[in-house]
């Protein structure tokens, strides 16, 4: 019988102990995805390269391996201003840390140390791969006219791969996000300051939305008796696209010649529960660029995401 790749379950769960299984379950760790991809083996093979006294290659081994998984979660808050949303855990392993205020904000933010891991249990239409110590990297594409979402990349030690029914998944923590429009989302704000669950200050640009990527760096560890996914450093960079009269086109060409950092923030969404407030406090502009949309000018920078005083780079807070 022929199998489906639209047949996938993905359920994950935050590892107690890092590298033993967390037994995920499709009744409370299950993950609303899109775009899925996993790549079940990443060997690095060894080649015997043997003589037999004739001409022809020789088996390899199979050496240091790993389990990469790739998906796509939309943005969007869990519905009760302070309460977590489902997408949290995974966030956790891209290495930030999760701070809830009861009944007002969940604040995410990065850390260097104490980094937590998943159990992910991938579940291809019978097949179940298992990812341990899973540790992630991610991309936030908040681009205008699209949804919001994570675009997220995981590795993890090889759990073993067997044949088994799907888990049921419960998807119901997962809300609908809202699509990144003018009604729904605040202008770019540079020169703002983040306080409480609020941006304060600072002055607005239209603009084609925010991409940002966590720039983790991801390292395989294959030590014999401590195995390990590893968060070793990350570089924050992003993109954005500002609709700018010639003067302000010209006080931000000064800025870039002058080495200036700024804040950037951005808020999306409209009601308690579902908003998500992006925001950076140390950004630097390089790379201008001049681009069209629509037959408009707009003027393109990528972004340096750069820690401020430590483990600042970035804050996503859900309102």
């Amino acid at each position: 019988m022929s199998r489906s790749p639209r047949n996938t379950v993905i359920l994950a769960k935050i590892e107690a102990t890092p590298g033993v299984d967390a037994a995920p379950v499709g009744a409370t760790d299950a993950i609303l995805v899109s775009n899925q991809t996993i790549n079940p083996l990443n060997a690095t093979n060894i080649d015997r390269n043997i003589l037999k006294g004739f001409f022809g290659g020789s088996e390899q081994l199979v050496g240091n391996a790993f389990v990469e998984a790739s998906f796509d979660v939309e943005i969007a808050g869990s519905g009760t201003a302070g309460t977590a949303p489902a997408w949290g855990p995974l966030l956790r392993a891209c290495g930030f840390a999760e701070a809830v205020t009861a009944v007002t904000r969940v604040d995410y933010t990065p850390i260097s140390t104490g980094l937590e891991c998943l159990t992910i249990y991938y579940y291809d239409d019978g097949a179940l791969h298992k990812l341990l110590m899973a540790r992630g990297d991610a991309s936030i594409k908040m681009g205008s006219g699209e949804r919001p979402v994570f675009s997220m990349k995981f590795m993890g030690i090889d759990g073993g791969l067997t044949a088994v029914s799907n888990a049921t998944p419960t998807l119901t923590a997962w809300k609908t996000p809202l699509a990144i429009t003018d009604p729904n989302t605040g202008d770019l704000t540079f020169g703002c300051t983040y306080a409480t669950g609020a941006l304060t200050g600072g002055t607005t640009y239209p603009s084609k939305g925010l991409q940002m990527a966590l720039g983790n760096k991801l390292a395989h560890v294959p030590l014999l008796g401590g195995e390990s996914i590893d968060i070793t450093d990350h570089v924050m960079t992003g993109s954005c696209e500002l609709d700018l009269t010639a003067a302000q086109e010209v006080t931000f060409m000064t800025g870039v010649k002058a080495n200036t950092t700024q804040s950037i923030g951005l808020l999306h969404g409209t009601t308690a529960g579902y908003k998500i407030l992006v925001h950076a406090p140390k950004v630097q502009l390089i790379n201008p660029k001049k681009t069209e949309f629509n037959g408009r000018r707009l003027i393109g920078y990528d972004l340096r995401v750069l820690p401020s005083s430590g483990n600042d780079d970035l804050r996503i807070c859900v309102l």
